[in-house]
């Protein structure tokens, strides 16, 4: 019996600690760890993804004989046909490659995560930071030969193949869950998410700034750089986190049926509807984060709040500062709050921010609205360690895969939702969608707010009767 768990009441909440097996399998907590890792591949995607759509932008406009400007003003409501194929084409052609390379990442995702579980993170961290350098080699080509940019779905698909950005998210998650405690697990993902938006800021600010100063090509060198550096870095600095490794198969279905398992097989204490309900939390979260973020731009250049490029820019960094500010106000409410309740203020932060901004008229509410967000990025860090919490420490990657597919799939929801939805309710609210954002950002609060109702009786009975 000296093993068997111990009940923890100081922790996210009233739960089991981690076993002497457990904590056996672990390894011991490393002095470098994978949050470098992370913020440079983010830093490489953030900065290449404006780049390589203005750069289709102009491409397209060469083919179709446009030579106009994608400045707009406020006051300029003419219909240009040429400027709107130019629009239609960039839209297609980011959709083909951002989708090519999403269909094409998420079987290698399901395939590497599981296979993570046996040979270790570091493969799986070191092959999509290989494959983001081959992408980024095939865009310089195709920019000094003047390739078509039908090109770069070439390149994008080369990435997907070894797990893209994605495989890198699931890797580091997996990772920190590897040499992170129940109790310290929730404030490790923050710094891990935290790390987005800080290096989301940085490549934001230098790639539009550098790219107008010397173009397309010595920006993509950067890009190309960055992920050689981070597949360096993980090779010769980042030790391994599985401990007990043991070679598998890599071409197997077994791996996609650990994953299927996960949500099929039935297990103690409703494991299997909590990770469905959780991971429908999750895709409703980021649904609603990335379909806003894709629209303020747009929502801030329009009438009536006709934002300059300096005013967007302060407004892009007042977004990714959420993540820093989130990370601040998580780590002091988990002194007196159960982690639960901590997503629920996170969301009601979200919903408040995302009303005010529906609303906004003039700038100082829109700069209102993102104040209110200031801690709008408190619930994913979360539901990541709730769902990490409920499985295995052998699951992790099968989960963190998983996870980051449903990520995948709400990026592209979101999308196509909130882009139809914007222009299809300009006559009546501009702001409609982050309304329409915030109501549905209440499923995932009730849903949260239903589960710890739940559990908390269970857990309370447990606790009297062992007493």
């Amino acid at each position: 019996m000296a093993d068997s768990p111990t009940l923890d009441l100081s922790s996210d909440s009233p739960t089991l600690q981690d076993s002497p097996e457990v904590v056996g399998r672990r390894c011991p907590r490393p002095r470098v760890s994978v949050e470098p890792v992370l913020f440079l591949a983010m830093f490489s995607v953030a900065l290449q993804g404006p780049l390589c759509t203005q750069y289709l932008w102009e491409r397209l406009s060469e083919d179709v004989g446009y030579n106009g400007t994608r400045e707009k003003g406020c006051g300029n409501h003419s219909r240009d046909p040429l400027q709107e194929e130019v629009q239609t084409l960039t839209s297609h052609w980011s959709l083909y490659i951002n989708l090519g390379g999403f269909l094409v990442g998420l079987f290698s995702v399901m395939l590497l995560g599981p296979w993570s579980d046996s040979v270790g993170r570091r493969p799986v961290l070191i092959l999509p930071a290989i494959g983001m350098a081959v992408q980024a080699a095939v865009y310089l080509v195709v920019m000094y030969q003047k390739l078509h940019v039908g090109y770069f779905l070439l390149g994008r698909v080369l990435s997907g193949l070894t797990g893209d950005f994605n495989m890198i998210l699931a890797g580091c998650f997996s990772y920190i869950a590897d040499v992170s405690d129940r109790r310290s697990r929730t404030f490790r993902v923050a710094i891990l998410e935290a790390c987005l938006g800080i290096s989301g800021m940085f490549a934001s600010i230098i790639g539009g700034q550098w790219c107008k100063a010397q173009g397309y090509i010595n920006p993509f060198w950067l890009v190309f750089a960055v992920n050689i550096a981070t597949a360096a870095y993980i090779t010769v600095c980042v030790p391994e986190s599985v401990k007990e490794k043991k070679p598998a198969k890599l071409f197997t279905l077994c791996h996609y049926k650990s994953v299927y398992q996960l949500f099929t097989v039935p297990a103690v204490n409703r494991r299997r509807s909590k990770l469905c309900l959780y991971l429908l939390t999750l895709f409703l979260v980021v649904s609603v984060h990335m379909g806003a973020k894709d629209l303020f731009v747009i929502y801030e250049l329009g009438f009536p709040l006709c934002w300059d490029s300096e005013l967007i820019g302060y407004g892009s960094a007042a977004e990714h500062l959420t993540y820093l500010s989130s990370l601040v106000g998580l780590r002091l409410l988990q002194i007196c709050l159960r982690d639960t309740w901590v997503a629920e203020l996170g969301l009601l932060s979200n919903i408040s921010g995302l009303i005010v901004i529906s609303f906004a008229v003039t700038t100082p509410i829109m700069f209102s609205g993102y104040g209110f967000r200031f801690f709008a990025m408190a619930t994913t860090p979360v539901v990541r360690s709730k769902l990490s919490k409920l499985v295995d420490e052998t699951e992790q990657g099968s989960l963190f895969a998983s996870v980051a597919c449903v990520e995948g799939v709400s990026s592209l929801v979101a999308t196509g939702l909130f882009n139809a939805l914007y222009p299809a309710t300009l006559s009546f609210m501009r702001g409609f969608p982050f309304l329409f954002g915030g109501m549905v950002l209440l499923i995932p609060a009730a849903i949260i707010g239903v589960v710890e109702l739940c559990e908390t009786p269970r857990q309370y009975s447990n606790f009297v009767e062992d007493s």
